[in-house]
């Protein structure tokens, strides 16, 4: 089964997404972006649904520049979650290395259907 890390500040999301996603997918789940990095160090998921913007020292851009820098995690398949909307903050997302970026409010069954298309059906990476 493939395993996916939900990283969000908000316990609503986290709470939506594991809703959705539940079944589906081995769940994690951080609340900041340092907590989020030691989890991929231990589970090496096969996708990381990411926020921008949380608490802590780094943000959701600077998580994913410093995942796709890594030669082990870069294979990561990253999905951002964000109330960033702006064409200038997609274009920043998939510039950190983002594979997609979905605006809050977003329908989570879209972001389900997205990882099903994206994730190998066996859960290898």
């Amino acid at each position: 089964m493939n395993k996916v890390l939900i990283v969000d500040d908000q316990d609503t999301i986290r709470k939506m997404l594991r809703l959705t996603l539940t079944g589906r997918y081995e769940l994690f789940e951080a609340a900041e972006a340092s907590e989020a990095w030691e989890i991929v160090r231990r589970i090496r998921p096969q996708a990381i649904i990411l926020d921008i913007m949380m608490p802590g020292e780094m943000d959701g851009y600077q998580f994913c520049e410093k995942l796709k820098a890594d030669r082990e995690l870069r294979r990561i398949h990253v999905v951002m979650v964000t109330a960033r909307g702006q064409e200038a903050d997609r274009q920043k997302g998939i510039a950190s290395g983002a594979d997609a970026y979905f605006v809050k409010p977003f329908s989570p069954l879209a972001l389900a259907r997205h990882l099903e298309d994206a994730l190998p059906a066996n859960g290898d990476s």
